[in-house]
C-alpha cells in the first residue's frame, strides 16, 4: 500500500527505513545543522533536534507575544541582543523576562507543532525535508533537545489523532466553511473538544486552519484537530474534491523582528 493509499484508508503510512529517512540517518551520525524541506526546517545538534520552524506553525516569539506574555519590544530586544550569539533563549531567562520552565514549555510546544508540518507538509505533491546545511544553528539557541525517535513518535501520534477525528486531509489546507446552522449547533461542538468554539467563531469561509491558528494565537496542530472534529460533528463543511486549496501567503506574525530573518539568512550563507 502506498503512503497516499494508506492515508485515504485512514491508516498511518509506513515510515521509511533509516537509509531512506534523512532525519534518522542524521541522528545516527550525530550531525549538527539544519534539515530543510518545502515547509520549514529541523535544527539538529549532535544528532538531537533542538528547534523546528515552519511558516505553517506560530513560532516561539508569536506564542509569547500574541497572548501578552511578552511585549513585541521585549521579544525584539532578546532577538537583537541574543540572536547573533545564538542565545536568544538564554537572554530571556538571564534578564528575568521568562523562567527556564516557561521557556522550555513554550519551546517544546513550538518545536513539536512546527515539526509536524515539516515532516508532513500540507498539500498534494509536497515532499519531506531532504536538504541539509551542516553546522547551521538557530538564533534562539539550544533550550531542551529532543531525540529523533521521540520526535517521530510524537509526530506519528498526532497523525493518528487527526485520522481518528476525521479521515480526510483535504480539510487541513482548505478554507474553513461553517455550515449555515452552525450557530444553533455550536453547543454540541463545545462539548466535543476544548477550543472548538473559538475555531468555529473564527471560521469565515476564507481562512484556512493555519490562518485561523495565527489569528487566535493558538498552536496550529491543535487548530487542525479542532477543525477535523468540527467537520466530523457536521459543523464544518468538508471541501468538495474539486475545491482549489488556498494559495495566499501566510501572514507574517507581528512582533517577530526583521533581525530574526537577517540572522537566518546569515546562517544559511555561512553554511554554504
Amino acid at each position: 500500500m502506498t503512503a497516499g493509499a494508506a492515508e485515504a484508508a485512514g491508516t498511518t503510512p509506513v515510515r521509511p527505513s533509516v537509509e531512506d529517512d534523512p532525519l534518522a540517518r542524521l541522528a545516527g551520525e550525530g550531525a549538527t545543522g539544519a534539515l530543510h524541506g518545502p515547509v520549514g526546517a529541523l535544527y539538529l545538534s549532535d544528532g538531537a533536534v533542538v528547534h523546528a520552524e515552519s511558516p505553517a506553525a506560530p513560532d516561539v516569539g508569536w506564542r509569547l507575544t500574541a497572548r501578552g506574555r511578552l511585549s513585541p519590544e521585549t521579544w525584539e530586544e532578546a532577538v537583537t541582543q541574543g540572536g547573533p550569539g545564538y542565545r536568544t533563549g538564554d537572554f530571556l531567562v538571564e534578564h528575568g523576562r521568562l523562567s527556564q520552565g516557561e521557556l522550555e514549555l513554550c519551546h517544546l510546544s513550538a518545536l513539536f507543532d512546527a515539526a509536524y508540518f515539516v515532516l508532513y507538509p500540507l498539500g498534494d505533491g509536497q515532499r519531506p525535508p531532504e536538504r541539509f546545511l551542516r553546522e547551521a544553528r538557530h538564533w534562539l539557541g539550544p533550550v531542551r533537545p529532543v531525540t529523533v525517535p521521540a520526535l517521530q513518535r510524537e509526530v506519528r501520534r498526532r497523525r493518528r489523532l487527526l485520522e481518528q477525528a476525521w479521515p480526510g486531509a483535504a480539510v487541513d489546507a482548505a478554507p474553513v466553511v461553517p455550515v449555515p446552522d452552525a450557530d444553533r449547533r455550536r453547543g454540541r461542538g463545545a462539548q466535543a473538544a476544548c477550543g472548538c468554539r473559538a475555531v468555529l467563531r473564527a471560521a469565515d469561509g476564507v481562512r484556512t486552519p493555519v490562518q485561523i491558528a495565527r489569528a487566535l494565537g493558538r498552536p496550529a496542530f491543535a487548530t487542525l484537530l479542532d477543525v477535523r472534529r468540527l467537520t466530523a460533528l457536521g459543523l464544518i463543511r468538508p471541501p468538495d474534491p474539486g475545491t482549489p486549496k488556498a494559495d495566499r501567503p501566510l501572514p507574517e506574525a507581528p512582533g517577530v523582528p526583521e533581525t530574526s530573518l537577517l540572522i537566518r539568512i546569515r546562517d544559511a550563507l555561512e553554511a554554504l
